[in-house]
């Protein structure tokens, strides 16, 4: 059975503020969740299946659809695959929606890395006494992979801080971003080294905030006055450590990706905007090989010269500013990938980055790390 066609997007809402002190998650959440379902023009009783991730506090969706006060579900789904989370979540739901298991699908996240230090601990982690000795931190993992991927292929610190200036071109015209000042690729090779190669600005932001997206069967759809967005393609994969005998110059969207596009029967060509998470500068840039933009390897040159500028750019990406210039909240901003999707296939987007005649977009997932084992979520969408 495939999901294409058997699921609509309707709601999607995104937090406006950046830095919320004086709140908690679940409040959070809450208010997110009130957002996208206004948006969507339904209600708390009319959802009847709920998902969300390791960034949902309490006993996961048992205690947030409580608090939620969400008193007909028929089904819930806890996935947990880091930033990539919301992107499974929403194939999850599409599929759920298609089996009949519910019509109506909330799905949430939320966090306030930036006021409340993290205090989690994966110290039970089989890797653990393995990895966290030798100073494992997620930067330097990333860095390990940028240092690779230019050893490998001969791509430059300069290539790379073409993406941040191009999510900062658009960020600018957010005004809710958390960055939203543009720089140059000078600016990016002079800030400083935060682990070799990547410089400060070759890192995401830090923020609070979450986001929501309400996913519906299409007869429900076709009852609601909001324009909608089709669900066409769906992928997910792992990507392993192999006992330290990684290939850092991949991630799992050479396997995600290939799936979301033979079920949406597209093709990398087709699409007219994407929205790649963007922990790194160098985590777009191996997406963008892997989801067959352009030939392994050859990433770096594919990015130059505004490729990822809106409206022009040959890949629009990220036109809200991503994790790198606008938000990226609970250190996983998959979510607020697909809200920008769902902007610009609505053709909400800010005007001067919406892309024209935008039909079809991808979402982009990637969760956990480059460096050491990962997974991927890849979404294809439709403007219904």
């Amino acid at each position: 059975m495939t999901i294409r066609n058997r699921a609509r997007i309707v709601g999607a809402y995104e937090h406006p503020e950046r830095v919320i002190p004086g709140k908690s998650i679940a409040q959070v959440h809450g208010e997110v969740a009130l957002g996208a379902l206004a948006d969507a023009g339904l209600r708390l009783d009319d959802v009847d299946g709920y998902f969300c991730a390791g960034d949902a506090p309490g006993f996961g969706p048992i205690s947030m659809a409580e608090y939620l006060g969400l008193k007909n579900l028929s089904y819930v789904d806890s996935t947990e695959i880091g930033g990539s989370s919301p992107i499974a979540h929403l194939g999850h739901a599409a599929s759920a929606i298609a089996v009949g298991k519910c019509r109506v699908a909330l799905i949430t996240l939320a966090g306030l890395p930036r006021s409340v230090p993290w205090t989690g601990s994966m110290a039970d982690a089989p890797e653990a006494a393995f990895e966290g000795v030798f100073g494992a931190n997620t930067v330097a993992m990333y860095a390990l992979a940028a240092q690779r991927h230019m050893y490998e292929y001969g791509t430059t610190s300069a290539q790379l801080a073409e993406i941040k200036v191009a999510a900062s071109l658009h960020a600018q015209h957010n005004p809710n971003a958390f960055v939203p000042k543009a720089v140059t690729v000078e600016e990016v090779l002079e800030s400083p080294i935060i682990s070799h190669p990547l410089h400060r600005l070759d890192c995401c932001v830090v923020t609070d905030g979450g986001g929501a997206l309400v996913v519906v069967a299409p007869e429900v759809a076709k009852d609601l006055s909001r324009r909608s967005v089709n669900i066409l393609g769906h992928g997910e994969a792992p990507k392993h450590g192999a006992n330290g005998r990684i290939d850092l110059t991949y991630t799992g969207a050479v396997w995600s990706g290939p799936r979301a596009f033979e079920e949406a029967g597209v093709r990398p060509d087709d699409i007219d905007y994407v929205s790649i998470y963007d922990s790194f500068t160098i985590t777009v840039l191996e997406a963008i090989e892997d989801l067959g933009f352009c030939d392994k390897g050859a990433g770096g040159s594919f990015v130059s010269d505004g490729a990822l500028v809106a409206p022009a750019g040959r890949l629009p990406f990220n036109t809200d500013g991503g994790g790198l210039c606008n938000n990226h909240p609970a250190n996983r901003g998959g979510v607020t990938k697909v809200i920008e999707a769902v902007r610009q296939l609505r053709e909400e987007a800010n005007p001067n980055v919406q892309v024209p005649d935008c039909e079809l977009a991808l979402a982009q997932g990637t969760g956990g790390s480059l460096g050491t084992r990962m997974g991927s979520a890849t979404v294809i969408l439709g403007r219904d």
